[in-house]
């Protein structure tokens, strides 16, 4: 069995003790520290930015997955780059340049991760399966913690992971939006690599222990 990546969410911290988040995070076996980015126009909220990620980079040493929940994502990747992030997830509805966003993302030696919403079939993300590093499947319709899985979406991850082991392509699998204690197993068993989880988390509900 692969080493699966827990990345709690910061969406679900408490946004005024961001360190004591970032100090959970590390002592219950996260691997990776989730960073959702809205500028309210992809999704209605509005979250935070460069100048926090920078902020909060210095207090941990594990890899900031940043998912931009945000339009044009191609005008963001460098500055959020340089604040601090170790892997760009933009979304393929936010952006009409996705193999080019991916390629800067990689010039500037970084994991580059594409995401989709539920809404948005498995297939128009046929040209990128190959240089993406991440695949982001949206089990939820993004913007809110604390929403419930939609489970016709663990079939798109099943289905990564086909196409994944057809191919002899190398992304991971990220999931993102519901998984708690009773949703975790579906998606682990579908084929996830990287377990998203903001309420949950931080509401002590999942109980999972990652292999090391």
């Amino acid at each position: 069995m692969k080493t699966k990546i827990l990345a709690p969410s910061l969406l679900s911290a408490d946004f005024a003790n961001l360190q004591g988040a970032i100090e959970k995070i590390k002592n219950n076996n996260g691997s990776a520290v989730h960073i959702d980015v809205m500028d309210g126009h992809f999704v209605p909220e509005i979250t935070y930015g460069q100048p926090v990620i920078r902020s909060i980079r210095k207090l941990t040493d594990l890899p900031f997955d940043v998912h931009l929940m945000v339009e044009k994502p191609e005008l963001h990747v460098e500055s959020f780059i340089k604040a601090g992030a170790d892997w760009i997830t933009f979304h393929y509805e936010a952006t009409a340049h996705s193999h080019r966003i991916i390629q800067l993302i990689h010039e500037a030696g970084k994991k580059a991760g594409i995401a989709i919403c539920p809404g948005t079939p498995l297939s128009l993300l046929d040209e990128l399966l190959e240089i993406a590093d991440i695949i982001l499947v949206m089990t939820v319709n993004p913007g809110w913690g604390g929403q419930k899985l939609i489970p016709a979406c663990v079939e798109k991850v099943s289905e990564l992971n086909r196409i994944r082991k057809e191919k002899g392509y190398n992304y991971l699998i990220s999931v993102d939006g519901g998984i708690n204690s009773r949703t975790v197993q579906s998606v682990l068993d579908a084929g996830t690599d990287i377990v998203v989880s903001g309420s949950s988390f931080f509401n002590d509900d999942l109980q999972w222990k990652v292999e090391k």
